[in-house]
């Protein structure tokens, strides 16, 4: 059996509508200590939003985070996983598309996050290369387990 998104994403994931402004986000990912949100169309996801695009999009280009809203400078399309995809499959997905954070959808609706750092802190990932790399160890032999 291998390891599924759902194995290792974070169910409680914070978002934010679309229409909300720049200034809302900043202060709800500041209240939250939160580096990205989710952004939501009529209870969909429809793209994700980062302190980078925050930077990039609003401050370097000295928009009015007041009166900006989140859909203009948000990432998208949206790249999403499925509960259900492989592990290895959803490294691919996000070091092709050169992003950090894969929201987890099923029919259109969040179920989760997962992030390279979920990957990594997953014990049971790291339990499954450990166990994957010793079946192979040369020094092990069939012989150990029938003393």
């Amino acid at each position: 059996m291998s390891l599924e998104v759902k194995d290792v994403m974070v169910k409680n994931v914070m978002t934010v509508e679309a229409e909300a402004t720049v200034m809302e986000t900043a202060k709800l990912m500041n209240k939250h200590d939160i580096e990205c949100l989710v952004v939501m169309k009529r209870g969909k996801p429809v793209g994700m939003v980062t302190e980078r695009d925050i930077l990039k999009r609003v401050l370097l280009k000295s928009k009015v985070p007041q009166k900006t809203k989140v859909s203009k400078i948000m990432s998208k399309p949206l790249v999403v996983s499925e509960r259900q995809t492989d592990i290895r499959d959803a490294v691919r997905l996000m070091v092709e598309g050169g992003i950090k954070r894969l929201p987890v959808v099923e029919d259109s609706h969040l179920l989760g996050l997962v992030t390279f750092t979920d990957i990594v802190r997953s014990s049971a990932y790291f339990e499954r290369i450990i166990s994957s790399f010793c079946s192979r160890c040369p020094w092990k032999t069939s012989q150990e387990g029938s003393h």
